[in-house]
């Protein structure tokens, strides 16, 4: 297939744990859409133990609305019981690529030499490639030898990624940790009958030590030290070797998934060739990066699933990537552990009436044992947004906390920090700087009005400055994801196009100020004619309707002593881009947000806010 035509019709999956989602995406009038989509029940598990069975029923399903959506009964998808990919330009497809977390995704070990240098870079590494990193095990981790030798045997990883060391550094404590790990002799969790997968990506000077300890018991494969000096990350080439070993190993082990591999093909360089299936974390990871490279703009996405809040970010000029799991916070299955972690306080904060704090635990728990049930009344959506905002809040905290600029490395300082100790490590998530949030998952994509998904990420994430908002429509990021292997410029049009439901713009000044000053003067003319024009005062939010595709002229000035991103009360002529809730201007304070503790101050103010951001119909706040 040459490239002398573009892609016509592509169909991408996404083989999760419970469900594949199918979409097809086609060329038409010049553009890439998103044009139907399926689902089917995931079958990698007994009775049906093959993966392929569920692909082909999402796929059938994609058949059918095909058919109805064009009127012709010829269209095929499906030949052979398989994808039918065919070079002849109307019939079949020309390319089909996947993604999984299915049989629980990638479950990864990764061990280095200090907790905090190497082995935090071995579990960025890990975390960009879609793995869930079940422990990291360094010399300098306070375990004693043995619990760390239990800790491997019990865990049985997919695979384990080991670092340590500077290349040319000494060689003691990496060695240490290879005699640590094959005394260990850790079996892998899927297939009995294969060496569990190594990748030793540390330093140059121990990897023949390595090999000596490790070859023959495991299947080790040696790589570029992803830390080769203390000012330096270079994870690009671990990350291929854990894509590459995911194919080879572990989804080679899943029920199925050998034919799922043959059948992942397009054109790549005028050949049709395999597309590897991408762990779905990673896939969601690769759309995110393509999209603030081509865009040339930092973004935060994140993903609130039913056991783990998955956040992905890319910051700064150089378009650093990171990804956090936080494997204990989430909506059905973990809810409980939301509850652990906010306390009962930190969920009624947010929550515009009195209640039982009894009958908010039974709900909790109710969710934890029934998870997929969604909420029936109004003050149940009320109750399980108020647990989104804190769980969505805590593993954003403990996101900052791992984006962090280079421990241990040099860096210029100022006289007066001359004395301090010479260690980076500060968080590099700036938020008066970042272009775009997006949200998805259930919580998030399917919130009754789209007015409190915006609500849900504002209160959870505190954008600074001028933020774009939006949330992914039907969970596509996977899909895409994979598709910008073969073309990243259908997967960039299908993600501003069908992907992304923009929401609007948020703005919000930065910085302390009395309660009764004006926090924003704002004067916003809106395209139709109209001008909105306002001094706002501290502790308010308003909202201007400004529709999909809409942009309006702004002359924006933050309050004396704030900063709404050009200075500390600098103002901003700019432009503001409208969405299906518009825009948002915030003035209930940043660095810090402070809500009243007392229930009686608290409650009216949650209810003004919420009326301001037409979340709820006004008679249930009434």
């Amino acid at each position: 297939m040459g490239d002398s035509r573009p892609l016509k019709r592509i169909i991408a999956t996404d083989c999760g744990s419970t469900t594949t989602k199918s979409i097809l995406i086609e060329y038409i009038d010049g553009e890439y859409r998103q044009t139907v989509r399926g689902e089917a029940p995931t079958t990698v598990e007994k009775p049906l133990n093959d993966v392929t069975k569920g692909v082909i029923n999402a796929v059938t399903e994609l058949e059918e609305l095909a058919r109805l959506k064009y009127d012709d009964p010829n269209i095929k998808f499906i030949k052979d019981e398989t994808i039918w990919i065919s070079e002849k330009e109307d019939e079949g497809v020309d390319a089909y690529v996947s993604t999984s977390s299915a049989g629980g995704g990638l479950q990864m070990m990764v061990t280095g030499v200090v907790a905090k240098m190497t082995g935090e870079s071995a579990e960025r590494a890990a975390l960009g490639a879609g793995a869930i990193v079940m422990d990291l095990i360094a010399s300098n981790d306070k375990r004693p030898n043995y619990e760390k030798i239990e800790r491997i045997r019990q865990m049985r990883p997919d695979m384990i990624l080991m670092a340590g060391g500077v290349d040319g550094g000494t060689t003691k404590h990496v060695a240490e940790m290879g005699e640590l790990v094959g005394a260990a002799d850790p079996r892998p969790r899927l297939g009995s009958s294969y060496k569990l997968p190594i990748i030793y990506a540390g330093n140059n000077k121990a990897q023949d030590i390595i090999r000596d300890i490790l070859a023959e018991k495991t299947d080790l494969i040696v790589t570029e030290n992803l830390r080769p000096t203390l000012e330096r990350e270079n994870l690009g080439p671990a990350r291929d070797k854990i894509h590459d070993l995911f194919m080879e190993h572990v989804m080679a082990q899943a029920p199925g998934y050998n034919k799922l591999m043959s059948w992942v093909r397009g054109p790549k360089e005028g050949k049709l060739v395999n597309i590897p299936i991408m762990p779905t974390p990673a896939a969601v990871g690769n759309i995110m990066q393509t999209i603030a490279k081509i865009e040339d703009i930092e973004v935060l996405g994140v993903d609130i699933g039913g056991a783990t809040t998955d956040i992905f970010s890319v910051f700064t000029k150089d378009k650093i990537f990171n990804r956090t799991v936080s494997a204990n916070l989430g909506m059905s299955y973990s809810i409980s552990n939301v509850l652990a972690t906010a306390g009962i306080e930190g969920i009624l904060r947010w929550v515009p009436f009195d209640i039982d704090e009894s009958e908010l635990r039974n709900m909790i728990k109710n969710k934890m044992i029934r998870p997929t049930t969604i909420p029936q009344t109004m003050m149940e959506s009320i109750l399980e947004q108020a647990i989104a905002k804190e769980a969505l809040k805590y593993a954003f905290i403990q996101h900052k906390e791992f984006a962090v600029g280079l421990k241990g490395g040099q860096k210029q300082r100022e006289i007066s920090e001359a004395f301090a100790q010479s260690v980076s490590g500060e968080s590099i998530v700036n938020m008066i700087s970042l272009d775009l949030l997006v949200g998805s998952g259930g919580v998030m994509s399917h919130a009754p009005r789209r007015n409190q998904s915006a609500m849900m990420m504002i209160d959870a994430f505190l954008p600074e400055g001028i933020t774009k908002l939006a949330v992914d429509s039907i969970f596509m990021m996977p899909h895409l994801g994979v598709l910008a292997e073969i073309s990243e410029k259908a997967a960039t049009e299908v993600f501003e196009k069908d992907c992304m439901i923009y929401l609007g713009t948020c703005v919000a000044p930065v910085g302390k100020i009395k309660p009764d000053r004006v926090a924003l003067s704002a004067k916003i003319e809106l395209p139709g004619g109209e001008v909105f024009k306002e001094e706002i005062k501290f502790g308010e939010i308003r909202l201007i309707p400004l529709g999909v595709g809409e942009k309006a002229k702004a002359t924006l000035k933050p309050g004396r002593g704030l900063d709404i991103g050009e200075g500390k009360g600098q103002e901003i002529q700019t432009e503001l881009h409208g969405g299906v809730v518009g825009i948002v201007l915030d003035t209930r304070g940043r660095q810090p947000f402070v809500l009243p503790t007392d229930s009686s101050e608290r409650v009216p103010l949650l209810k003004k806010w919420m009326k301001e951001f037409k979340a709820y119909p006004d008679e249930v706040l009434e």
